[in-house]
């Protein structure tokens, strides 16, 4: 927000929102916008969605678990501390072989060049393996969360993240077709200083216990 967009501040608006300092200090929001990155408050990584799906994913989590992400980073080293294997797509080169320095022995990511509807949202299909949760957080995401419908496990879950964005709206109908329910987690997010939605996508029997 430039500083010709921001309201003008009463001081009850002022209170209220320093009010929300604890909030921010303890989710770790303060210390992800200070460094640019999905941190929580004592710098270790954390999936770049937001807080409210976040905390209701993380206790649902199981050390077996097999996860795919599209888009690859910090949230690939949390899952990595969680879970039994993870894998990623990522389509910049650069960034995929720095996230690849810092990976450990149980996760991995594939750089793949970005075209719709190509390789990239059809990687995991390649992989010829099932994951209990398909992470859709790169690019061409409607692509990327139709083409891995069938490689989830029968209790697989799709987490979703900028749902609340218009252009996916058609991808989200599609998956509902398919039998899928969906929870719309709204809020703040690490660095983000608006609120936006990550949507939980589930079937009747699903690996997050819902």
């Amino acid at each position: 927000m430039s500083d010709a967009d921001k309201p003008d501040w009463t001081p009850v608006q002022r209170r209220l929102a320093a009010e929300m300092l604890p909030y921010l200090v303890e989710s770790g929001w303060i210390a992800s916008r200070r460094r640019r990155q999905s941190i929580d408050r004592d710098g270790n990584p954390i999936p770049w969605i937001t807080y409210p799906a976040l905390d209701f994913v993380t206790p649902r989590v199981g050390a077996a678990m097999t996860v795919f992400e599209f888009g690859s980073g910090n949230s690939t080293l949390w899952w990595s501390e969680r879970v039994a294997q993870v894998m990623a797509v990522e389509h910049d080169l650069g960034w995929a072989t720095k996230v690849a320095e810092m990976l450990p022995g149980n996760a991995s990511v594939k750089h793949v060049p970005l075209e719709p509807g190509g390789d990239y949202c059809r990687y995991a299909q390649v992989s010829g393996q099932r994951f209990d949760v398909v992470v859709v957080d790169g690019r061409d995401r409607v692509n990327c969360a139709l083409s891995s419908i069938e490689c989830l496990h029968p209790d697989g879950v799709i987490i979703w993240d900028n749902t609340e964005r218009g252009r996916y709206a058609a991808g989200l109908r599609a998956l509902g077709k398919e039998g899928f329910r969906r929870i719309g987690f709204r809020g703040p997010s690490p660095i983000n200083s608006w609120a936006s939605e990550t949507s939980v996508l589930y079937r009747t029997a699903n690996c997050l216990e819902i």
